[in-house]
């Protein structure tokens, strides 16, 4: 395993993470905000900006980052949802049911997959059941009619649970292959919230209409330096151990 150098002022190390800025994006959606410029990052991603919930201290965009990039899953995808889901939960203590289920009720129980990992979730019978249907939605209408919504919904549940855990050594070997320490998770993302609150902030400030570059993580620190408006930003955020 490569260790890759901590991270000074001007200096090029650590993990570097491609992002996009844009005041108004052109995908169907056109929210402000930032996009991982990464593989699998999907048509339904949308631009995220530092807005963090009642129930966990870092925004979608951090998510997107320390559970799932880092972590080596992609960004779209159940099996790989399941896996950043269940780090996320490790790492703030949250309950990822709620999350499980916001995805359940409104892709899988009615049957409007994603990607074709929905077979991963679910046991072996049921997914023959639905194959065997003329169409996705038909086969899970029938497992509804079959078995009502609340088994269903804790099959899904159960599912997303145990891939997730199951994935867990994924998890942690991904991190050390970039070199940086798995236990540090939690103080790594709570120092790229504070530095994506000061660079959405500059952003607004100085007007960006678009803006391109890249966030960095080490162990010691996260920076950020993008190009935008004919100018360069730079910042820096150490981790609070």
């Amino acid at each position: 395993m490569t260790r890759e150098r901590g991270m000074q002022d001007g200096d090029e190390g650590g993990v570097a993470i491609p992002a996009h800025y844009a005041e108004s994006w052109a995908d169907g959606f056109g929210v402000r905000g930032w996009k991982l410029d990464l593989p699998g990052r999907g048509t339904d991603v949308i631009a995220a900006t530092p807005f963090a919930g009642e129930r966990i201290p870092t925004s979608v965009f951090v998510h997107d980052i320390v559970d799932h990039h880092l972590c080596g899953f992609a960004l779209s995808g159940y099996r790989d949802e399941a896996g950043a889901l269940i780090q996320l939960a490790q790492r703030t203590g949250s309950d990822p049911v709620p999350d499980f289920v916001q995805i359940i009720d409104e892709d899988l129980m009615p049957g409007a997959f994603e990607s074709d990992d929905w077979r991963e979730l679910l046991p072996a019978s049921l997914v023959a059941t639905v194959e065997a249907a003329a169409d996705t939605r038909s086969g899970m209408a029938q497992l509804r009619q079959q078995w009502g919504d609340g088994v269903l919904r804790a099959l899904w549940i159960a599912g997303f649970v145990e891939t997730g855990w199951r994935l867990a050594d994924a998890a942690r070997a991904g991190w050390e292959r970039h070199g940086l320490e798995y236990a540090a998770r939690g103080a790594t993302a709570l120092a790229l919230q504070r530095l994506f609150e000061r660079v959405d902030a500059s952003v607004l400030e100085q007007g960006w209409i678009q803006a391109e570059g890249e966030f960095r993580v080490a162990t010691d620190a996260v920076g950020f330096r993008f190009e935008g408006g004919g100018a360069e930003l730079v910042e820096r955020v150490e981790m609070m151990r």
